[in-house]
């Protein structure tokens, strides 16, 4: 009889701390998350106004080491862009 491993799972949560950012957050990481990673699956959510989660399953340690690598690279990537973007205060 073959035992079938249990799959990796990880979450991600981030509170940008405004819900404005959250949603262009959410929406920056969503079609990321619709695409086909090998051995690896993420859903992104907002439990809350100002929180963005990304939930991930992956088949092996491998694959979730790349997955978080990959997921954590973009949420940064998107932060920053938005930090960059926003106007100036008056």
């Amino acid at each position: 009889m073959t035992e079938v491993a249990e799959p990796w799972t990880a979450r991600i949560s981030v509170r940008p701390g405004r819900a404005e950012v959250a949603e262009w957050l959410a929406r920056a990481l969503g079609p990321e998350a619709t695409r086909e990673v090998p051995r690896a699956h993420a859903k992104v959510s907002r439990p809350a106004p100002d929180v963005v989660e990304v939930a991930i399953r992956a088949a092996d340690a491998g694959a979730m080491r790349a997955a978080l690598n990959t997921y954590l690279g973009w949420v940064q990537l998107s932060l920053t862009t938005a930090e960059v973007a926003r106007p100036p205060a008056r």
